[in-house]
């Protein structure tokens, strides 16, 4: 490519990038400043939508943040009857996670910290990705260690296993 044609490309590019951030600009210096503050204002915006998705949360939701969190997680814990037909209804807990940023470990911490309250998961809707949002939606019952708890006479309840949860994600936090 001679340098003409280098110089038409990159005249091509700076065009185009005048063009997309609406830049009345002339030189190089300018268009490339007005092309930054286009960004910023881009960001801002999405900061701006990704805070009033957050605000919109279930209302028995409750937050944890870490120190110097950039990870938010937001966990709600209901109660829900397992087996409604038979004599001694099963009573289960269905869970909600829900992060702005996935981490490495951050499903097996908090499939961790279920196993350990003895809690089985029955059935999980999962999506998470490398720096993007992490949900989890699960069903959870009592396993057989959470049987045995309960005959001895612990039992686990909803701000329990929120606690715990939370726990685990707070964990997250503190390990970067």
């Amino acid at each position: 490519m001679s340098g003409k044609e280098k110089k038409a490309a990159l005249e091509e590019k700076l065009q185009l990038l005048r063009s997309v951030t609406k830049s009345n600009a002339a030189n190089k210096t300018s268009i490339l400043v007005d092309a930054s503050k286009y960004i910023k204002e881009l960001k801002d915006k999405v900061e701006e939508a990704a805070a009033a998705s957050w605000s919109q949360a279930d209302t028995d939701s409750s937050s944890a943040f870490g120190s110097g969190s950039a990870m938010p997680a937001t966990v709600s814990v209901s109660s829900v009857e397992l087996d409604s037909n038979s004599c001694s209804s099963r009573r289960g807990f269905r869970i909600n996670v829900s992060t702005e940023r996935s981490r490495p470990g951050l499903l097996v911490s908090v499939l961790e910290a279920l196993e350990d309250l003895g809690l089985d998961v029955l059935d999980a809707d999962i999506s998470c990705a490398d720096d993007t949002a992490f949900r989890f939606q699960a069903l959870g019952g009592s396993g057989q260690q959470g049987k045995q708890q309960q005959q001895q006479g612990g039992s686990v309840d909803e701000q329990m296993v929120q606690k715990a949860v939370l726990q685990a994600t707070k964990c997250m936090d503190d390990d970067d």
